[in-house]
């Protein structure tokens, strides 16, 4: 940690970057900053900044209200769009600590860290690579239909193409950064491209979503267009998900692959894809977050209802991608109900947790889905014991507000706090009277 200290203090000189932004979340994962100039950087990296909690959505009560903001000065790095010469600028993530130093029960990145900790006393590391959606629309203006940049369609490829062109400039930023994107292209829908992130531990990751999701936006915004990640920003077409590679690792070894099992899985695989599917109605309130998640996970849309896996097939929650010959190795699970607007680094805490539940209290997986469950009734999905996600964030907020396993990973101070708020957008959303129901029946009623 020395050395990086002495790297970071010796680059900034260097380089005569003029500030250094101090980055965090709240606990629904709003970006927050403020800036140093480099002469503050090497006391904040010794004893962290201090700041008003209070002022902060989730964090702390007016009368304990003063925190540190403690740079973790492996994440430092330079941000490639504030120009060169004297206006450069950097970031580092922070932890958010008490004054005496132990950690803040309502900073995000701690609570991944300690759900992480849990998974490294059982001998495992955890991975994730998120496919990140979004659109581009020509203003944010919400007094206007929302109009995409594109028309464009699932992997479609354009000359001289506005939007193309602003996703490759976003993609070369990353790599600048630092950041190894696998690959990116058109989505589905108009409007809607994909950032698909190499994989790395989880809260490397998380990190790394928040960043992209800036880099996205900032990208754009130098453009003026507006990029989002609203879960369905459009009626009649999919909405962005942020569906998740997972695999464990023991050491050097992928704790998820068994070449003698039919399905190539170890029974750890087994488990924790079974802890995914038995809590899945009690994380999607953390995974799926906002109002608008839920018009998102509806049938026929490719995001998923029912609760269920499947080897290739993506009607289901939990899939099992087939890998390349010779490639055991990349074995891994994907969770296709977060939504890119998401807290990255509860919705990776969560995930974990369910996972190392079915693993530590030896879960069954139940038979894999053999069918096009969009395709199933209400009374066929039952026969086959296959329940669906919560419908809405009311219901959502329930599942969670009864689970043992979210009050004790997330901790008592975030669990509550997230309940309380998402309480109160639900509140402020039932009351409200849609462009849908004047149109379907003011003209009847």
């Amino acid at each position: 940690m020395q050395s990086q200290r002495d790297y970071v203090l010796r680059s900034v000189e260097e380089r005569g970057i003029r500030f250094v932004q101090l980055w965090f979340t709240d606990v629904l994962g709003t970006p927050k900053a403020f800036h140093i100039t480099p002469a503050e950087l090497e006391n904040a990296a010794d004893e962290g900044m201090t700041f008003d909690g209070s002022a902060i959505d989730g964090f702390s009560r007016v009368q304990e209200s003063d925190v540190l903001a403690r740079p973790d000065l492996r994440t430092f790095q330079l941000l490639p769009w504030h120009g060169h010469g004297d206006e450069l600028v950097a970031r580092v993530f922070c932890d958010i600590v008490n004054l005496d130093g132990t950690p803040f029960s309502g900073c995000p990145r701690h609570t991944l860290r300690r759900t992480l900790e849990r998974a490294s006393a059982a001998g495992y590391t955890f991975f994730a690579a998120p496919e990140v959606e979004y659109f581009y629309f020509r203003d944010a203006d919400p007094t206007h239909l929302p109009q995409p940049l594109d028309g464009g369609s699932y992997f479609d490829l354009a000359v001289a193409d506005v939007s193309s062109d602003l996703r490759r400039r976003t993609v070369l930023v990353l790599e600048e950064m630092g950041i190894p994107v696998e690959h990116a292209q058109h989505e589905d829908a108009p409007g809607q491209h994909e950032i698909d992130l190499r994989y790395t531990d989880a809260l490397t990751m998380a990190d790394t979503v928040m960043t992209v999701r800036l880099v996205v936006k900032e990208i754009a915004r130098q453009q003026s267009i507006h990029a989002t990640f609203m879960p369905k920003p459009l009626a009649g077409v999919q909405g962005s998900g942020m569906h998740t590679h997972l695999s464990l690792w023991e050491g050097e070894r992928n704790a998820f692959v068994d070449a003698g099992d039919p399905y190539g899985l170890s029974s750890v695989a087994h488990r924790f894809i079974a802890g995914l599917l038995r809590h899945a109605r009690e994380i999607t309130a953390v995974t799926n977050q906002w109002v608008n998640s839920y018009k998102r996970l509806v049938s026929g849309y490719e995001a998923p209802v029912h609760i269920s896996w499947a080897r290739n097939n993506r009607s289901a929650l939990v899939r099992v991608p087939v890998v390349k010959p010779g490639k055991v190795e990349s074995t891994r699970v994907e969770y296709r109900a977060p939504d890119s607007a998401c807290n990255p680094y509860l919705a990776f805490a969560v995930i974990l947790a369910a996972g190392l539940k079915g693993i530590q209290e030896g879960y069954e997986l139940p038979p894999e889905a053999d069918a096009n469950l969009f395709s199933l009734s209400p009374r066929e999905l039952a026969a086959k014991g296959i329940d669906p996600l919560p419908g809405n964030l009311n219901d959502a907020v329930d599942e969670m507000e009864r689970s043992e396993l979210l009050a004790d990973t997330l901790g008592e101070h975030v669990f509550e706090w997230f309940i309380r708020n998402k309480r109160a957008e639900w509140n402020a959303y039932k009351p409200d009277v849609s462009q849908f129901e004047l149109d379907r029946y003011l003209p009847s009623l």
